[in-house]
């Protein structure tokens, strides 16, 4: 068995990357540092944004999809929605006008 990493470790890291590549992120909401999900909001500064949840892929793995991608206050809505769901969940939101996630990089997408 594989040992899982934290919320709370995983968000520190995926933060520390995004800051290596000088892409601006933040936390939104704090979840449960145990094990809390993670979604990820991408605002590209022009009004319009993107939101990312992990989910279960073939074989098990776990892999990054889009949960939603329109206005900005769309997106922050659908977000708004799944924070009633589950109180545990984390929100990063990433600033970047080129669309820069870093999400599909080893270590990451899995």
């Amino acid at each position: 068995m594989t040992p899982r990493l934290t919320a709370e470790f995983w968000v520190q890291a995926y933060l520390t990357r995004l800051r290596l590549g000088e892409i601006p992120a933040f936390i939104v909401k704090r979840g449960n540092a145990e094990a809390g999900a993670v979604l990820v909001k991408l605002n590209t500064l022009d009004g319009k944004a993107q939101a990312f949840t992990r989910n279960f892929g073939a074989g098990g793995l776990r892999i990054w999809s889009l949960l939603c991608s329109d206005v900005e206050a769309a997106v922050d809505a659908a977000i708004a929605r799944q924070k009633q769901y589950d109180p545990d969940l984390w929100v990063v939101e990433v600033e970047d006008r080129q669309g820069r996630t870093l999400l599909d990089q080893t270590g990451l997408a899995e």
